[in-house]
Formats: structure tokens, C-alpha cells, sequence
């Protein structure tokens, strides 16, 4: 993945109906092409759900090398034995959720469009810092607009990666890599494809590819 300047993040849908129709699409999107991860983002549900769905996912996962994210919760992603965790500026902090959940822990911190949230997070020692919403999402309401040029600038800037969030399309892709994602995070734009998940990521690889 040395040629690839950018990454695909994937999250799951914020309602999962039928776990055996969406654990069949999910296992066609990720033979599509290289994914880097997926966090599971399960809305209004029990925590015992979001077990449930993360025991479901993982091996779909693990065949085909994505980590597996847990969103807001370090406890849940220790117990489900995940990869790391998404953590937003209301959650756990950084650093109890590294001592939660070890060295080797993915760890990303939500930054909104702050530049001074995410020099916090990348001097602790974040995985990576997400910056958004960049467009008008379904899936949630976002808190904060981000203008591409923070990308640009956090590139240029700072080591630590930085994950773009909110809204992101097949067709609106570009503007977001080219900007200097190092990842793009995407949802509806994958589940809502019309022309199905697997055809959006491999679709998305194809722009990451050409940046």
C-alpha cells in the first residue's frame, strides 16, 4: 500500500436491521479493495448489543486485515478485544483510555475543526486525529463545519495522521484527499451507494490511489 496516499476508514451504518444481510455486504465491500479499518458506530442501542454486532463483524474483519474500531467507548473495545477506539471530546480522555487499553491500542480523537484540540491530542500521543464535518452528513449532526485547508495544513504541519469525517462521497472524495487526508472516514456514502458497497470502495480506492 506504499503508492496509496490515502486510506479508507469505514464506519458502520448507525442501524443494523439484519446483521446477516449487512455481515454479507460488508464481507463483499471489504474483497473490493484495501480497507484500513471500520468502526462499529451502532446508535441508540444497549451495550450488549454493540457485543453482539462487534463479535458478528470482527472475523469478517480479520480476514481481511481491518481493524476493528469501537466509537466512544475504551470499556467496550477492551472487552470486545477490539483493535482501538474513536474517542470524542466528551468521552473518556486520551490518557485514561491508553491506560485502559495499552500500548498497542489504536487510540483517535475527534478535534472538530480545532487546531488546538488536535496539537492536544497528538502531543499525548494520539493515533490520530479526526477532523469534520466537511460536508452535510446523514448519519449524524455534526457539532462543527472543517474547511479542507486544515487538512492541508495539518499535513504539512504535524506527523501524527489525520482521519477526515462527515459527509465524504464517492463524489466528493477528492477534494478531501487531494486536500491531505491521510484517511477518509465513510458511511452513507459507502451503505447508501446506489450501486452497492462494494462498487463505492473500490471506487473510493481508486481516487485514494490517484491523489
Amino acid at each position: 500500500m506504499s503508492n496509496i496516499h490515502c486510506q479508507l476508514y469505514l464506519i458502520t451504518p448507525p442501524f443494523i436491521p439484519d446483521m446477516d444481510v449487512f455481515l454479507e455486504k460488508l464481507d463483499e465491500a471489504l474483497s473490493a479493495a484495501p480497507v484500513a479499518c471500520l468502526q462499529i458506530r451502532l446508535k441508540d442501542v444497549s451495550d450488549s448489543a454493540v457485543i453482539q454486532a462487534a463479535k458478528s463483524i470482527k472475523p469478517i474483519c480479520q480476514k481481511h486485515e481491518v481493524a476493528v474500531i469501537i466509537n466512544d467507548r475504551p470499556d467496550l473495545a477492551k472487552e470486545i478485544e477490539a483493535d482501538g477506539v474513536h474517542i470524542g471530546q466528551d468521552d473518556m480522555d486520551y490518557f485514561s483510555s491508553r491506560e485502559l487499553l495499552g500500548d498497542d491500542a489504536i487510540i483517535g480523537v475527534t478535534c472538530h475543526n480545532s487546531k488546538e484540540l488536535a496539537f492536544e491530542a497528538a502531543s499525548a500521543g494520539a493515533s490520530y486525529v479526526a477532523f469534520g464535518a466537511f460536508f452535510e452528513t446523514d448519519t449524524k449532526t455534526p457539532k462543527t463545519r472543517a474547511e479542507l485547508e486544515i487538512l492541508t495544513w495539518w499535513n504539512e504541519t504535524v506527523e501524527t495522521p489525520c482521519v477526515a469525517i462527515g459527509g465524504i462521497t464517492v463524489n466528493n472524495a477528492a477534494q478531501v484527499i487531494q486536500a491531505g487526508a491521510d484517511f477518509i472516514s465513510v458511511s452513507s456514502g459507502i451503505w447508501g451507494y446506489p450501486d452497492g458497497p462494494a462498487l463505492a470502495i473500490k471506487q473510493l480506492y481508486q481516487l485514494c490511489s490517484q491523489a
